[in-house]
């Protein structure tokens, strides 16, 4: 293959553009919805795709020894260039909700992929007989399967509810993933892995292959099958099947790899994809027999698809790309080890850091330390594009040298390349743990207790000092945690023994630990764990208690008692969390203050909007100089406005990027609450459906206990479903009314405060007086819309504009005055007016107004003492 053709355009560069644009997106992908759909297409369809397209062909050729000018090459870009169309399309149109690009995008992949299979049957048909023709019918097979996969993601793209979503998010992935990728993999891995190795192909590397097939197919169509008539147990066993075919097919690769075990990159890397592919198939199929239902099961589909996208299809193209690349520019192999040479810098660390990391970030982690891992994962395999251009660069540079050199007239031969590694790298392989234990360690200093470190002094602080003697013994008990609840919630000991108290989070969503009063900690546990804590010599009664914010105010209390002592109950003397913040309500805010904007969002022309919820906790200026650590969705004080009409169906990620466990509940929504709105624990993520029924303006939040601690922490918001027929106005307002509960300074909402509706301010839009600096704007004779919801938890609202009137008043889906008549009014009548809207916590609705002149208007809740400390602010009308 000549240096042309390795640098054909649409046959090489295409896989590092997509590689590089997933990258980016993986550097951003917090910040915007869809991201992370985009990121797996992104590797799935420009990187994996797109190069098993090109090098299916060129096996094929390969392996039937294809006449050279069979297809002119026009004709395979023309296919590649249908193909990366399509995937454009799609790209832009799945994210931006626009059906037809969607459609189109699929479309036109779907045609370049059977056009692909029709090349390749074509090639098949004219070639004589041969061995290892079966590979090129795994291709074919791979090929046909993919327009299926495609079927299922456009529906999905289209906007289905539960418990389609979930049955079709299961039956599109697998298709895609084990038909199309695993296929084409496994295909040709049984002639590419023992290349790659320099060693001989095992002798019944053949006949594994076509023995494995059908078991393969029979897979995959039960996977497609159990899904579409809602039987887990038939998708689970056509997960086992694929496995056992895969093991049957990993029986001459593993034989290659015992005869010249894998050390260059290539090797590292695809080996090490193919460790992931059956650890993915275990756990999908216990997924799909412990979940409860598709839509739980398509919920919790991160890991999944990590596993399956990163782990195996990712890193066995990176491996095959690095070894085929020198191999097509061609010149002989002393530019070839040039090539090789590049691609093989940093090999053992990069696949130790790449795999090493993932694999923890797995596991239940702190949300922090995962974070770090993963970056940690992103960057070894990001570091592969670069790689591969220095390799590429290198053999073309090599090439051309060595056709300009003239030949030596002692007939002495080039220079030679030091030769390739054939062992792993040792001081690499260190480097590699010790850069993942690095990560990890910067991961727990970030968020030392959610790791489990006990970060308090130490001291003890016993209810009851009297000395005893130690006798030498330790009382070891077991506690659970669930439920918020620990079981026991009292244990006895003996005076002067040791005690062990080994604690274990059996919850399935809750993250939990135990703090006793002498300092003993458990540190943050997630679902799961296991940890042993150590108490000194008892000698008198300690109270414990969980630490998560909320959780001792909703029972999850402990006592050590000693044997012989009152048992009465462990007291609660849970309250402020240090001295709280003390709020100056006539101090302004600074020059540089970026408040919430009230405006109310457009209304867009989809009837399918995608919504991503990312839960973070981040630290917010609440009042001028008072910091608080909010509890959020996408990062502010309170939840994003979302609006829509009667009869939009929304469907929403909620992304747990939280220290705790979250859950989301839309007032807008009439669906069983079991499965879309449970607690999910840090790391992970569910998708909720609905379709809005009814009109209103309705509340969202989290409803994870106590409910009170998370909804005064920002989780919740406001979902707008217009009435029908809503005359347009010159403006429109949306304003919240929520509660602040601090602590010390920095620190998260005080559960205690919240759960006795002690408030220290009430805010509208989720700050103090905001609206007080930064006015509402309007203009004399306007009409002005303002929607109102109060979000709570606990107190009322009175919503009044000083100087107006409202003459049209719409509350709780009805309307209490339209155009300054009332429902009992005559027809001709126009003059009642309105001077407030009362609502309780998470009922809402919206007045209508018009300023008669210029001036500054108060807006404020008429509860006054509310009004005096920070729901209160202006309308500065124009003329």
């Amino acid at each position: 293959m000549s240096t042309s053709r390795g640098t054909w355009f649409m046959r090489d560069r295409p896989v590092a553009i997509w590689l590089f644009v997933a990258f980016l997106v993986a550097l951003v992908h917090p910040f915007f919805a869809s991201s992370r759909w985009l990121m797996v297409h992104l590797v799935v369809l420009g990187v994996v795709t797109h190069s098993a397209m090109v090098w299916s062909v060129h096996f094929t050729d390969a392996l039937l020894k294809t006449k050279a000018g069979f297809e002119e090459r026009r004709w395979q870009t023309a296919r590649l260039s249908i193909f990366q169309v399509g995937i454009v399309l799609v790209f832009i149109g799945v994210p931006t909700n626009i059906w037809a690009l969607t459609l189109a995008g699929a479309t036109l992949i779907s045609v370049a992929i059977v056009w692909h299979a029709i090349a390749l049957g074509r090639r098949l048909r004219a070639a004589l007989p041969g061995r290892f023709r079966i590979t090129v019918r795994y291709y074919i097979i791979a090929a046909l399967l993919l327009p299926v996969g495609a079927t299922f993601g456009v529906l999905l793209a289209r906007g289905v509810g539960d418990p389609w979503h979930g049955r079709l998010l299961v039956a599109h992935s697998m298709v895609n993933l084990l038909g199309w990728v695993g296929l084409t993999v496994l295909g040709t891995l049984v002639t590419l892995w023992p290349t790659m190795l320099r060693t001989r192909m095992a002798p019944n590397a053949e006949s594994a292959s076509k023995q494995a097939l059908p078991i393969l197919g029979l897979g995959l169509v039960l996977l497609v099958v159990g899904p579409l008539v809602d039987l887990a147990l038939v998708a689970a066993a056509g997960i086992v099947a694929y496995l056992v075919g895969t093991l049957w097919v990993y029986r001459p690769i593993v034989t290659a790899a015992r005869n010249r075990p894998p050390a260059s990159f290539p090797a590292l890397s695809a080996g090490a994809g193919l460790l992931w592919l059956p650890v993915g198939l275990g756990l999908m199929a216990w997924s799909l027999l412990e979940r409860g239902s598709w839509a739980d099961l398509s919920g919790n589909y991160g890991i999944l698809t990590t596993i399956f996208v990163v782990g195996f299809a990712l890193q066995i193209v990176l491996g095959a790309l690095s070894y085929l690349l020198p191999v097509a520019i061609g010149g002989g192999p002393h530019v070839l080890r040039l090539g090789i040479r590049e691609m093989e810098r940093w090999a053992t660390a990069r696949v130790v850091v790449a795999n090493g990391a993932l694999a923890l970030a797995l596991l239940p982690v702190p949300s922090l330390v995962r974070a770090v891992l993963s970056v940690l994962t992103l960057l070894a395999l990001a570091l592969s594009i670069p790689i591969l251009g220095r390799g590429v660069y290198a053999a073309v540079k090599g090439g051309r040298a060595a056709a300009e050199r003239p030949p030596a007239p002692d007939g002495t031969p080039p220079q030679r390349v030091a030769p390739l590694a054939t062992s792993w790298s040792r001081a690499e392989l260190i480097t590699g743990a010790a850069v993942i234990a690095v990560g990890a360690t910067i991961g727990v200093g970030l968020d030392p207790t959610a790791a489990g470190l006990n970060m308090t002094s130490g001291r003890r602080e016993r209810q009851s000092g009297s000395a005893v003697t130690p006798t030498g013994r330790t009382t070891t008990v077991e506690v659970t945690a669930k439920d918020m609840r620990f079981h026991p919630p009292e244990v006895s000991v003996p005076p002067g023994d040791k005690l062990v108290i080994e604690l274990k989070n059996t919850d399935s969503t809750n993250v939990h630990d135990i703090v006793l009063a002498n300092g003993a900690s458990s540190g943050r546990l997630s679902p799961g764990q296991s940890a042993t804590v150590e108490v000194d010599v008892v000698d008198g009664d300690i109270d414990g208690w969980c630490s998560v914010v909320g959780h001792r105010q909703m029972g999850m209390v402990f006592a050590v008692r000693m044997s012989g002592a009152a048992m009465s109950g462990a007291e609660d003397t849970s309250g402020p969390a240090g001295t709280s913040t003390e709020i100056d309500f006539m101090k302004k805010w600074g020059a540089d203050f970026k408040g919430i904007d009230p405006v109310l969002p457009p209304l867009t022309q989809e009837r399918v909007r995608h919504v991503t919820l990312t839960v973070e906790d981040v630290k917010t200026e609440v009042a001028p100089g008072v910091i608080q650590t909010r509890w959020t969705y996408n990062g502010g004080s309170v939840a994003p406005v979302l609006r829509g009409r009667v009869g939009d169906t929304f469907v929403v990620t909620l992304v747990n990027n939280g220290n705790m466990a979250h859950s989301v509940d839309f007032h807008a929504s009439e669906i069983s609450p079991d499965v879309p709105m449970r607690d999910i624990a840090p790391g992970e993520s569910l998708e909720y459906t609905f379709t809005a029924k009814r009109s209103g303006i309705w509340m969202y939040h989290c409803k994870t206990m106590p409910m009170t601690a998370h909804i005064a922490a920002g989780m919740a918001g406001a979902v707008i479903i217009e009435p029908p027929d809503l005359p347009k106005v010159d403006r429109s307002y949306v304003i919240t009314q929520s509660e602040l509960y601090l602590s010390e300074q920095g620190g998260p909402v005080n559960a205690a405060k919240a759960a006795a509706g002690q408030a220290d301010a009430v805010m509208f839009n989720g700050l103090v007086n905001q609206y007080v600096d930064q006015p509402l704007t309007a203009k004399v004779g306007e009409r002005v819309r303002v929607w109102v919801l109060d979000i709570g938890p606990n107190r009322p609202l009175s919503f009044h504009i000083v100087g107006s009137q409202f003459d049209t008043v719409y509350k709780e889906g009805t309307y209490l005055l339209k155009d300054g008549r009332g429902p009992l009014d005559p027809p001709d009548y126009h003059s009642a007016g309105s001077q407030a809207l009362g609502l309780l916590p998470a009922q809402g609705g919206f007045v209508e107004t018009t300023f008669p002149e210029a001036g500054h208007y108060t807006m404020l809740n008429h509860i006054a003492g509310d009004a005096e400390i920070g729901a209160s602010g202006i309308f500065a009308v124009t003329k």
